[in-house]
């Protein structure tokens, strides 16, 4: 009998967790369908469940949002994470590059809703809460770590004109570069930060290109193309070998 008692909360919890697991995936049919336009009452009609039924477990579209969100995020760096992890030579720094860059490409391709949830339009009416902004920062340092690491080994090689950039002379944004370089794991007077930066956002630009349709008719050749653009990405931040 105790044995019983003692297991019924764990009964009631995964049973929890799974109806949560169906309205999350129910939910991404509806996004991926259709787009931003999700409600409650739409999941839990195709679920065959009364709409006061689904608010026990997602109070609000938002908090359904937000919980979306953070999923995507997360599998999208646990995967970025791997990628740098399943290069054996850490000193390796550009193989670790192209490792992460295909594996966001190709999570994105694999997961076209959760990417463009994620990286996509902004949903109108939804403002994220600061709990998703820790999951967003990881692909970003996964994206990262390898830049990060040859800098700190001395290895960035310095870009050569007419790449190479000239100090800020705007105090303001040479304040958020160090802050950008402390919260992505970079060294203290990092100069490889912005060069980075500017990759990073070319990386997720030719991403969204290829999941949004951007280059049906012009493109075929995707993996030679978006492989190229790491590799001249990574010449801007200097991990070319020489």
């Amino acid at each position: 009998m105790s044995d019983e008692k003692a297991s019924a909360p764990s009964i009631r919890a995964r049973v929890r967790a799974e109806m949560i697991a169906e309205i999350k995936r129910v939910a991404l049919v509806h996004l991926e369908r259709d787009g931003s336009a999700l409600s409650l009452r739409g999941v839990a009609r195709d679920m065959k469940m009364v709409s006061s039924a689904i608010y026990r477990y997602f109070p609000s579209r938002d908090e359904l949002l937000t919980a979306l969100i953070i999923d995507a995020y997360t599998s999208l760096a646990d995967a970025a994470d791997a990628a740098d992890g399943n290069v054996d030579r850490r000193e390796a720094y550009l193989a670790r590059w192209f490792s992460v860059g295909h594996t966001i490409r190709n999570w994105a391709l694999a997961h076209p809703a959760e990417y463009a949830l994620i990286y996509g339009s902004p949903i109108p009416g939804y403002k994220a809460p600061m709990d998703t902004v820790p999951p967003a920062a990881r692909t970003l340092i996964a994206l990262g770590r390898c830049i990060a690491e040859a800098e700190a080994a001395g290895k960035i090689r310095e870009p050569e004109a007419p790449i190479a950039m000239p100090p800020t002379e705007n105090a303001e944004y040479a304040a958020e570069l160090r802050a950008a370089a402390e919260a992505l794991g970079f060294v203290e007077g990092s100069q490889a930060i912005e060069p980075f930066l500017s990759a990073a956002t070319h990386v997720y630009g030719a991403v969204n290109f290829e999941v949004f349709g951007r280059l049906n008719n012009a493109i075929d050749q995707r993996n030679e193309w978006f492989d190229r653009q790491l590799r001249q990405l990574a010449a801007m931040v200097g991990i070319t070998p020489r």
